[in-house]
This record gives C-alpha cells, structure tokens and sequence, in this order.
C-alpha cells in the first residue's frame, strides 16, 4: 500500500482497511510512504506516520521489516500475528461447516420451494 507524507486521517483509515483485508486473506503487506521535494527534510514526520500505522493495528499484526528509509520512500512490511491467523482460520472452518450443513439438507429433500411455484398460472385460451 502507498501513500504520500501529508495524507488526511480520511484516506489513512481507508487504505488501513484495504490493508486489513490483506492480512485477514493472509498476505504480507508492504506498506510505503514516499516523500516529495522538501518534504525529505522531515524525515521524521515519515517515522511517526509508520508508527501511527503500526500502532493502530495494535497486536492483530508482527513488523517483518522495520520502517526503513531508502531514496524518497519510506518502507515496511507487516504481517497478521499468529493470534490473528488462527481466529480467521477458525471462521473460515466455521462457515465452510455451514455451508455443508446447507448441503445436507438440500440432499434430503428439504429444498426451499422457488418463488414462481408460488404463482398460479393462468392459460391462455
């Protein structure tokens, strides 16, 4: 994911969320923030941002690659923790059990009706 020094909490809170649908699939994420003309004099306001980013995902991700600065760009790369893998395996184990519930069901004979068999045909004379 990138994104510019003086991005807005806004835009922040939708690339986080873009991000965290990465973790929950289980993907590394690397994520960039790149400087502009002078803004490579401030070069700490970078680190906050990867700190501010880091900190708001809390212990539900693992920093694989520390921020690091290397040109214009400030770069990291994080990861969903082992807690966090485990809960979304769970959920996905949990929800493909249901789905063969359904399965079953369907198999016995117990099938939803369809909406048109609701409807009395009337023939044309």
């Amino acid at each position: 994911m990138r994104f510019g020094l003086k991005i807005s909490d806004h835009d922040l809170g939708v690339k986080m969320k873009k991000v965290d649908g990465f973790l929950n699939a289980g993907h590394k994420v690397k994520i960039t923030a790149f400087f502009r003309g002078r803004e490579l004099a401030h070069k700490d306001l970078g680190f906050k941002l990867a700190d501010k980013v880091i900190n708001d995902f809390g212990d539900s991700v693992v920093v694989d690659q520390a921020p690091q600065l290397a040109g214009k760009q400030l770069s990291f790369v994080v990861r969903a923790s082992p807690s966090r893998t485990k809960e979304a395996a769970k959920a996905l184990k949990d929800k493909q059990a249901a789905l063969k519930t359904d399965e079953k069901q369907d198999e016995t004979g117990h099938e939803a009706t369809p909406a048109s068999a609701d409807v009395t045909r009337v023939a044309s004379v």
